[in-house]
């Protein structure tokens, strides 16, 4: 396995990604192996920054284009082996279709897709979930542990029986910070926060657990959507959990 950072959370708190070798450096020294996505603005930049990140013995999991094209051929040349969805279908059936022609598109690139399961989405709870796994079912998934155990769904369950169809994981935490607010509200009812600080019984360690039984072997990535202190100090805190966890 792989551990790096999925970084949405570092631009909120720097209010953009502003130095790329500095955030690698600065996770790098915590414990990290790189993050989920290059970003790239051209081919120049992308070839640039996939430099930066061997120079500096870091590696990323997939590519971010300007565009849905440049974005699969761009995670091909690199060598990378999967997308997320990029398809804006306003209703489950429309999604699914839409996902399904995006898996073709880029099974002639040799990758594949992988569908984030996430709060407010349609793909939000376990039945959701096992329904769209179902109805794509050559698409991978990118299961976030928070995003669905916030949504009373179960992790490892969903590693047990779909281990083979996982191209990467999100490991997060969740807090409830307003109980009286609905999960139809969700970023006032909690934020995610450190591995292990979270109130809901998510047991990530458990999920690790059962990613190794299930013989996974690609990236883990550490995920704040909200930090309230410096990201390096709440990573490294997410980092000493695996550690301790005996990863």
């Amino acid at each position: 396995m792989k551990f790096g950072i999925a970084d949405y959370g570092m631009n909120v708190w720097d209010g953009g990604a502003f130095d790329l070798e500095s955030r690698l450096l600065g996770l790098k020294s915590i414990g990290y192996e790189g993050l989920e996505r290059l970003r790239g603005a051209s081919e120049a930049d992308a070839v640039h920054k996939a430099a930066l990140f061997r120079r500096l013995g870091m590696d990323f999991a997939t590519v971010s284009g300007p565009e849905p094209a440049a974005t699969i051929e761009w995670t091909a040349a690199f060598g990378k082996s999967y997308v997320w969805t990029m398809v804006s279908g306003k209703d489950f059936d429309t999604f699914c279709r839409q996902v399904n022609t995006q898996v073709e598109a880029c099974h002639r690139w040799g990758i594949r897709v992988g569908l984030h399961n996430h709060l407010g989405s349609l793909v939000e709870s376990q039945a959701e979930l096992e329904e769209f796994l179902s109805r794509c079912p050559d698409c991978g998934l990118i299961l976030d542990t928070a995003h669905l155990a916030a949504a009373d769904g179960d992790p490892v369950d969903i590693v047990r029986k779909y281990a083979g169809r996982l191209v990467a994981v999100h490991l997060k935490d969740w807090l409830v910070t307003n109980p009286d607010i609905g999960l139809d509200r969700w970023p006032q009812r909690g934020r995610f926060c450190e591995l292990g600080a979270g109130n809901i019984g998510l047991d990530n360690a458990a999920v690790m657990e059962a990613l190794v039984d299930a013989g996974y072997d690609g990236w883990i990535l550490v995920e704040h959507d909200t930090h309230l202190q410096d990201p390096l100090k709440d990573l490294a805190i997410s980092r000493q959990y695996l550690r301790d966890a005996g990863f």
